[in-house]
């Protein structure tokens, strides 16, 4: 398994984009050695940088059509369209790069004849993916000991998620009674005796512990024989979270979190981390205050009231802060109502806050909360006092929340859709809490990742 920004993901994953970038690249050569010959290729030290430009633009396309989201393209007619439309989008984005930058022209013709050769390459590429997916070809075998929710939800991600890289093999219940037809064999709770030879004889990578009660018959003499034979073993709830992405706030308890790495929160992490929030926060209020501005005028010629919201926010350290928004609802939308969580298709958002709001518009006049250094750019959402109180009696660790400067965007935001509840706040709790856990450089730049896709495609607003 392969960590990237504090995810695992299965080598062969890895191998899979890799792969993908390959054939672009040599999809791109052999149009310029078919076009202009191979005394172009050969003599041309250029060639090699135009292409790589070529294949990085085509594969962040991919990306932003969810052409590396097994769920989304499980049909080659899903995938074709996909395919074209990332094509189109990369050919559209290089007319640009080359409008502004002609050295970096690569020779007429030689793109569309690319094309010809990508689009085989990909498909006949994924075809053979899908099948290495569907037959469980190089997955990690691994015994899932529980029979609790945890075990439950560790079993459903991998059936739901082909390319997670493990499959059950089997389950070791606390009982028979229910055992799921699904995974075969399911060993009773008598056979941890036989543990080890079980797992030798199934060929088992990891053997993955969700027992939840643990006060009574566990098996540590054999899982300990187990590891000092060489088959890894790990604890359910951290098993979990490397697999999601996320963690189960009603799962974990404290000891869990203290000995767990993470939490990691350096003087350098910090100046990096404040830097990179001043410049992007400059950059982007510089290169839209057009943008803010027709926005702005909108807002006035909409609706009745003023241009910006403020509210009330808790921050960091549980400090109170003022929190600045596009006004996207009509005026004093919550004099009758009270407080309240915003919802589908609420009569309260203006014409032009349906826009903004879709577009996430609205959030951008954060930016100057992100440069008075009351906000981040990355980081949990903030959240009023008033819903405060009430999801910290709802839901552990919420508190936790506040050991960071709440963020513009964040891992929750980008990995779970709008909530207006309680369970849905418990639900973007696990992703904060993983977060914040395990927060970096990287993983912020893989969340304005994710966070521009959402914005290009307008998910998720209400």
């Amino acid at each position: 398994m392969l960590q990237i920004f504090k995810q695992y993901y299965p080598v062969r994953n890895a191998l899979f984009v890799v792969g993908e970038g390959l054939f672009i690249f040599a999809s791109v050569i052999i149009a310029s050695w078919l076009l202009i010959g191979i005394d172009f290729v050969i003599e041309d030290r250029t060639l090699v940088l135009k292409t790589l430009l070529i294949a990085f633009v085509c594969q962040m396309c991919l990306y932003y059509n969810d052409l590396y989201d097994m769920k989304v393209t499980d049909s080659y007619q899903e995938l074709i369209i996909r395919l074209m439309q990332a094509l189109g989008a990369s050919a559209i984005l290089l007319a640009v790069v080359y409008f502004i930058f002609p050295v970096c022209i690569i020779g007429r013709g030689i793109f569309i004849v690319s094309i010809c050769f990508v689009v085989a390459f990909i498909v006949i590429w994924r075809i053979a993916y899908t099948h290495i997916l569907n037959n469980g070809i190089f997955d990690k075998k691994i015994i899932l000991l529980g029979s609790g929710e945890l075990a439950r939800n560790i079993h459903r991600e991998i059936n739901e998620n082909k390319d997670c890289g493990y499959q059950v093999a089997a389950v070791v219940k606390d009982d028979c009674e229910g055992a799921s037809p699904v995974v075969s064999p399911n060993i009773c709770r008598n056979n941890y005796a036989d543990l080890c030879r079980n797992a030798k004889d199934l060929d088992i990578d990891k053997i993955v512990v969700a027992i939840e009660e643990r006060r009574s018959g566990f098996p540590t003499r054999q899982l300990l024989q187990c590891r000092v034979d060489g088959i890894e073993v790990i604890e359910g709830t951290s098993f979990y979270e490397m697999l999601t992405g996320k963690l189960i706030v009603e799962k974990i308890n404290p000891s869990w979190l203290i000995f767990s790495e993470g939490f990691k929160k350096s003087w350098m992490r910090r100046v990096i981390k404040r830097t990179g929030d001043l410049l992007l926060s400059v950059v982007m209020l510089f290169f839209l205050s057009p943008i803010l501005g027709i926005v702005a005028v909108l807002i006035k010629l909409d609706s009745k009231g003023p241009v910006f919201f403020s509210q009330e926010r808790v921050g960091e350290k549980r400090k109170a802060y003022m929190v600045h928004k596009f006004r996207s609802m009509v005026q004093d939308a919550e004099k009758k109502s009270g407080p309240v969580w915003a919802q589908s298709n609420d009569n309260r958002v203006t014409r032009v806050g349906k826009f903004i709001r879709k577009w996430r518009i609205d959030e951008f006049p954060q930016l100057f909360n992100v440069i008075k250094g009351e906000m981040s750019f990355v980081g949990p959402r903030p959240e009023r006092e008033f819903f405060v109180k009430e999801l910290e009696e709802a839901i552990p660790y919420y508190a936790e929340r506040f050991s960071v400067k709440p963020g513009v965007t964040g891992w929750a935001q980008v990995s779970y859709p709008y909530g207006a509840s309680v369970e849905d706040a418990k639900e973007k709790l696990n992703y904060d809490l993983f977060y914040i856990k395990n927060m970096s450089i990287f993983m912020d730049l893989m969340v304005i990742m994710r966070t521009v896709k959402t914005v290009l495609f307008g998910e998720g607003a209400r």
